[in-house]
């Protein structure tokens, strides 16, 4: 039996689960609406504030399939309830992030400024060298702060580039000259 599978997952206050035909899941909560189609194998319940996920055979697939719905479940969930963000730092000699409405507009050392569109449902905000990234969506959260990331990944010399909070970027010596 898959250990995270088997898992309930709770539902907290505030937050409204329908279960449709073919697994077609609603999660609604004060932050938003999440809807998306979970694997039709699995068997999803909700009884006494609590999610279920149950598969029907210990197929490979099965058992690979049980552990990631109830994953998905659990995010979805936590996603209304309170959302997801990701913190991402900028370093370097005149790099800099500005944000203007809907666009933010990054300065990392190219011949033009790169700009980039919130996408539906996220939401940045910049604060000195730091952009923080958040919404209900872990996926696309997940996704757009690399986005942002692959604009000017750290390089192991200096460290300059744009990182996540909580990453250590492993530096590497230089050359060193003829004395």
């Amino acid at each position: 039996m898959s250990r995270i599978g088997r898992m309930p997952i709770a539902i907290p206050a505030g937050v409204t689960v329908d279960i449709a035909e073919n697994n077609l899941v609603t999660v609604k909560g004060p932050k938003g609406t999440l809807v998306r189609e979970l694997p039709a194998e699995m068997t999803i319940t909700v009884e006494d504030n609590e999610i279920k996920v149950s598969r029907p055979d210990d197929l490979k697939r099965n058992k690979s399939l049980h552990g990631l719905t109830r994953s998905l479940l659990q995010n979805m969930v936590t996603g209304v309830h309170e959302g997801f963000s990701k913190t991402l730092e900028i370093q370097g000699v005149g790099y800099r992030a500005e944000k203007s409405g809907k666009k933010l507009t990054l300065h990392l050392g190219y011949s033009h400024p790169v700009e980039m569109t919130d996408p539906d449902g996220i939401e940045t905000k910049v604060d000195g060298n730091n952009i923080s990234v958040s919404g209900i969506d872990k996926e696309k959260v997940g996704q757009f702060a690399a986005e942002i990331r692959d604009k000017r990944r750290p390089e192991p010399y200096k460290g300059k580039g744009i990182r996540y909070a909580d990453e250590h970027v492993r530096r590497l010596a230089g050359k060193t000259g003829k004395k």
